[in-house]
């Protein structure tokens, strides 16, 4: 079987491809991931918190 695993989306990504990476892993619009982080970035600053913790651990894509 073909598991799927989370990764830094290269093709889909304005700034780090968190939004593109979590888009292509629950299979939803990155623009609405992205609207969740500004969402919560505005009711308290977590979302820039949780945007560069998951930038940072997070593995990159292999397509080039």
């Amino acid at each position: 079987m073909n598991q799927k695993r989370f990764h830094l989306s290269s093709l889909d990504k304005k700034l780090g491809g968190v939004c593109g990476g979590l888009g292509e892993y629950f299979d939803i619009d990155p623009t609405l991931v992205r609207i969740f982080f500004v969402f919560f970035t505005l009711i308290g600053g977590s979302g820039i918190l949780l945007y560069l913790i998951i930038w940072l651990v997070a593995p990159k894509d292999n397509v080039i």
